[in-house]
């Protein structure tokens, strides 16, 4: 779905994942999908959602390996958009 949803409107992007870690603890794996300017950010973010993700204010001192510590409570993402995560998945 992503990825034809990007291709049809030409949007070149890379996918990379990163350790989000919440203070008290939580952590999940959040896949990144990173576009080249903010333009293309944009068009994504309007039809699928999400958070936008900086690299270098984002991961630790802007490691490349660096983990996403995220301020606030954990609340799990169990819709983005079009996109949803089965419930017989969700716990």
């Amino acid at each position: 779905m992503i990825a034809k949803f990007c291709q049809e409107r030409g949007l070149k992007h890379q996918t990379r994942h990163v350790q989000a870690i919440w203070l008290n603890g939580k952590y999940e794996t959040y896949r990144l999908h990173c576009f080249s300017d903010a333009a293309s950010a944009e068009v994504f973010l309007d039809h699928f959602e999400g958070l936008m993700f900086d690299p270098r204010r984002d991961r630790e001192n802007g490691k490349v390996r660096g983990v996403w510590r995220r301020t606030g409570e954990y609340a799990p993402v169990l819709d983005l958009g079009p996109l949803s995560v089965p419930e017989i998945l969700r716990s």
